[in-house]
C-alpha cells in the first residue's frame, strides 16, 4: 500500500488542478468577450504574459534559481590555475556559510569496479576523483563529472562534503570571500596497515597552519 503522504499529495494536486481549471476558463471566458469589443486586446493581453514569464524565467536562473547549484554555468564558482595543485575552484561571489556550492557528480561503480580502475600501486603519485558514498558503491568523477571533481584538498578547509540521501554536496563551512579557492578535507580511508610510505603516497601539500601532512584522515588519536 502506498504511503498516506502520498495519497494526501494526490488529493491536493487534484484538488488545485480543479479550481484552477475553473478560475482559467472563467477568465478566458471574460477575455474574450472584452476582445470581442474592443479589437486587438487579446493580442496585448497575450504579450503581457508572454513578457512576465520570461522575467519569471530569467529571475529564476542563476543565483536566483531554486537550487543554485543545479545551473549550468555554477554561480558560485570557476575553474582555473590553483597554487596548491593543477586547477582548482575559486569562489566567484562572497559565500555565506551553510550554503549547498555544488552536487559531486560522476558515473556511479562498485568498488570492486573502482580497483579495477585504478591500481595505486602502478600510480607514480594518488591522482583518481573517487568519492565514497558507503560501503558498496563510490563516484568516479572522472566519468561524466562536474567542476566539483578540481576542488582541491586542505586539512583545514573553508568547505566540508555532505552526504544526503546517498548523494554527495559541497557546502561552505565558514564565509567564504569571492576569489578564494574552495577547498576541503578529502579525509582518505586510513587502514592499520598504512606504513610511512603510503604517508608520503598520500602527501598534503594545502599549505593550511593545521596541515597534518596527509590527505588521509586523521588518526584516531589525533581525531
Amino acid at each position: 500500500m502506498p504511503p498516506k503522504t502520498t495519497h494526501r499529495s494526490t488529493r491536493s494536486k487534484s484538488s488545485k488542478n480543479s479550481k484552477n481549471a475553473k478560475t482559467s476558463t472563467q477568465s478566458r471566458s471574460s477575455k474574450n468577450s472584452r476582445a470581442a469589443k474592443r479589437p486587438g486586446t487579446k493580442s496585448d493581453a497575450a504579450a503581457r504574459t508572454k513578457r512576465a514569464s520570461a522575467k519569471r524565467s530569467a529571475a529564476r536562473r542563476g543565483i536566483q534559481a531554486r537550487y543554485p547549484w543545479k545551473e549550468e554555468p555554477n554561480p558560485y564558482l570557476e575553474i582555473r590555475e590553483s597554487a596548491i595543485q593543477g586547477r582548482g575552484a575559486f569562489a566567484t561571489r562572497n559565500i555565506r556559510k551553510g550554503t549547498r556550492i555544488i552536487e559531486y557528480l560522476g558515473q556511479r561503480i562498485s568498488w570492486r569496479t573502482a580497483d579495477k580502475r585504478y591500481d595505486d600501486e602502478k600510480m607514480g603519485r594518488h591522482h583518481t576523483f573517487l568519492f565514497t558514498v558507503d560501503d558498496r558503491i563510490c563516484i568516479d568523477g572522472a566519468v561524466n563529472g562536474n567542476e566539483a571533481r578540481f576542488l582541491n584538498h586542505s586539512c583545514d578547509g573553508n568547505c566540508e562534503a555532505i552526504t544526503d540521501r546517498k548523494r554527495i554536496f559541497i557546502e561552505a563551512r565558514r564565509n567564504i570571500r569571492a576569489g578564494d579557492e574552495l577547498l576541503y578535507d578529502y579525509q582518505y580511508e586510513r587502514t592499520d596497515d598504512h606504513t610511512e610510505e603510503d604517508e608520503k603516497f598520500y602527501a598534503c601539500r594545502c599549505g593550511a597552519a593545521k596541515c597534518r601532512g596527509t590527505i588521509l584522515a586523521p588518526k584516531q588519536a589525533d581525531a
